[in-house]
């Protein structure tokens, strides 16, 4: 029997199905079930507090900004020399390909 045997049309003048049994009425609910006590002088897991963060050591600000503005001096001067390289090399390969 096909799987689409159940979805077929009765054939004409075939008695009509007989509807399937209803289903029984549900119970009513009567809650959760009751669970076991836990033992005496049980209690929950503790977490232990940790002690205060220690005290940071002070910043220079000062130093902090003349160390920043030196790392800016020599990231721009890298950059300037990265890029004089790359023209002087590009004018050397456009010359060759020109003349």
């Amino acid at each position: 029997m096909s799987d689409d045997a159940f979805w077929r049309r009765p054939p004409e003048g075939a008695a009509p199905p007989v509807p399937a049994a209803s289903p029984p009425a549900p119970e009513p609910y009567t809650g959760a079930p009751r669970s076991a006590p836990p033992p005496r002088g049980w209690r929950p897991p503790t977490v232990e507090r940790p002690t205060a963060p220690r005290k940071l050591p002070a910043q220079d600000g000062e130093r902090i900004d003349r160390e920043e503005q030196a790392a800016t001096i020599l990231t721009k001067g890298m950059g300037i020399f990265a890029g004089a390289v790359l023209v002087v090399l590009l004018l050397i390969f456009c010359g060759r390909v020109l003349f």
